[in-house]
């Protein structure tokens, strides 16, 4: 039977990972950090202890379980190289990145041959939820794996659901993300319509969150980070395009026809084509403005031309 989870590597410490591995932390578990933004890992170890790693090979060596949570598959892939050979057989490889289910069953198969388990575990919640550690975590992969990486993933999450075999929480991950990125849309919509009408959008998410049209935008996002101007909700622009385009992937590989989704995806990729890099998903809200010709709330950073 394996041994109890309680030497972690973390791969990953941005937005959403230094969090949730100062909760690991806190959990009692020992930690060995890795980062490919030079400093990184030292900074979180001497702020916060555990240990810092010069790369993932080193951060692997002797770890009972190596979590990656980084921006594509392409980056968990890499990582997958790096470790193979240092990452010891029994070990139990959790991949919480957004990333693609077909690459993960792929990725699942290779540690495989080094006699390393691999789940998926990718998170919704933002950031504020990985501080407080109330993340909902969507579970895929061998049930033995996953009941032995109930107590690391109950350390940053409140909810874990379980959805199927390997792949299966990513699938599901992405899917979520298409419902959330449809209601921001539209209620963005809904919002310039009303203004142009001669309602107010603060008093407009105040009748949503009220009412039938409530959802995540209108309670967590309307008034905190567009009517505010603020749009740094922390979860890039690129990000959400890139789970949109893992949703439609899914949608495609299972045959099943979703216009609706692909022209949610096309606008939300046309937004960032138009704003450029480095934005938060919620500047998607400036794009909708700029169609429609006026910012809302009077913003004080009117939508671009053309």
């Amino acid at each position: 039977m394996p041994e109890q989870i309680r030497r972690l590597a973390f791969v990953g410490i941005g937005n959403m990972g230094w969090p949730m591995a100062q909760k690991l932390l806190e959990a009692g578990f020992e930690l060995t950090v890795a980062d490919a933004v030079p400093g990184r890992a030292a900074r979180f170890a001497g702020e916060l202890g555990g240990h810092a790693a010069a790369d993932a090979a080193e951060a692997a060596a002797g770890a009972d379980a190596l979590i990656t949570i980084l921006p594509t598959s392409r980056h968990v892939s890499d990582v997958v190289e790096e470790v193979a050979g240092h990452l010891p057989p029994g070990a139990l490889f959790i991949e919480m990145s957004s990333g693609s289910p077909e690459v993960t069953r792929q990725l699942a198969t290779r540690l495989l041959e080094g006699g390393v388990d691999m789940i998926d575990c990718p998170v919704s919640g933002g950031v504020p939820r990985a501080r407080s550690g109330e993340l909902s975590i969507m579970a895929g992969g061998d049930v033995a794996a996953l009941d032995r990486a109930e107590p690391v993933l109950r350390a940053m999450g409140t909810t874990i659901h379980r959805c199927g075999g390997i792949g299966a929480g990513q699938a599901m991950k992405a899917l979520n993300n298409l419902v959330s990125a449809g209601g921001f849309l539209i209620g963005v919509e809904a919002m310039l319509v009303g203004q142009k009408f001669g309602l107010d959008p603060a008093l407009m998410v105040e009748v949503l969150n009220a009412s039938t049209g409530m959802n995540n935008s209108t309670q967590k996002k309307f008034r905190q980070f567009v009517l505010s101007r603020r749009f740094d909700a922390g979860f890039g622009l690129d990000l959400m395009v890139k789970d949109l385009s893992i949703a439609l992937e899914v949608a495609r590989e299972n045959g099943v026809p979703v216009p609706f989704a692909a022209l949610c995806r096309e606008m939300w990729s046309s937004a960032a084509g138009m704003l450029g890099p480095g934005q938060d998903h919620t500047a998607l809200a400036r794009f909708s403005e700029a169609l429609a010709g006026t910012a809302l709330g009077g913003g004080n950073d009117p939508p671009r031309d053309g």
